[in-house]
């Protein structure tokens, strides 16, 4: 069966200056799957998802999402696009002013048009999904830990009901249990929701454990996109060393005992 690309990414060039970050650079992320974006420092990965985003504008090439090319379209059309994102930045980007149930309460009034009251008590049901209690609605930014951040950022990403989500290092800075906790809500609320995820992480446990595809940024393009086996076998010196290097090596030893456990 043919799998259908949501995201087509097409020779895309992103230059700062003299400076070439991509050149001809082909991605596709395919509908109902969880897609790992890694590389090194430098290597744009974050430069891709801004560009997917449409919050900027590639020197060359072509970004269709859902086969529309997102910066060419009207503006009624475009935000209408863009309400079936749903985007969870590195450091959560809550809103420090205004209590969690507050910032997930704040795009279904702003892009849905629905009350405080209605918008405040889909909220909730949004905290539910992602394992946070009720009580954590009251609370600041500032009063959660990292995890509890990173939980009620997702569920405001989650607030419009997206088909996509777009995470950009979402176990970055979590304790190896916490990471564990949320790659496993990753993973079922993709199977529960129908979603499609695009993931750039630097861990190589959530590679293993929920992604059905990686794609590695080198060479300024896409230098393999592939199933982790293949693209751990890619000849390739950074490649090897990534995943095959003592923190690669334990994260599939880890895996591999899961599986024959499950």
């Amino acid at each position: 069966m043919t799998k259908e690309a949501i995201i087509e990414v097409r020779q895309l060039v992103n230059r700062f200056g003299s400076q070439t970050v991509h050149q001809n650079l082909d991605l596709d992320l395919y509908r109902g799957e969880i897609l790992g974006v890694v590389g090194g420092s430098g290597t744009g990965k974050s430069v891709l998802l801004r560009s997917i985003l449409g919050l900027r504008r590639a020197n060359a090439g072509t970004v269709h999402v859902f086969g529309e090319e997102l910066l060419e379209l009207p503006a009624l059309r475009r935000s209408e696009l863009e309400r079936r994102f749903g985007v969870l930045y590195q450091r959560g980007a809550l809103f420090t002013s205004l209590t969690v149930t507050e910032n997930i309460a704040l795009p279904l009034i702003e892009h849905a048009g629905l009350s405080r009251s209605s918008a405040e008590h889909l909220a909730l049901v949004k905290l539910a999904l992602v394992g946070l209690p009720p009580e954590a609605g009251d609370k600041y930014p500032t009063e959660l830990s990292g995890g509890m951040v990173k939980r009620a950022a997702l569920a405001r990403a989650l607030a419009l009901e997206p088909d996509i989500l777009f995470l950009d290092e979402p176990t970055a800075g979590l304790d190896p249990i916490s990471a564990a906790a949320f790659d496993q809500l990753i993973l079922t609320l993709r199977d529960a929701l129908g979603l499609s995820v695009f993931l750039v992480t630097h861990d190589l446990d959530t590679l293993y454990t929920i992604c059905d595809r990686v794609a590695v940024l080198a060479e300024k393009r896409v230098l393999v996109a592939d199933r982790l086996e293949v693209v751990a076998d890619y000849d390739n010196a950074w490649i090897h060393e990534y995943f095959h290097g003592p923190r690669g090596r334990a994260a599939g030893l880890a895996a591999s005992n899961v599986s024959r456990r499950s």
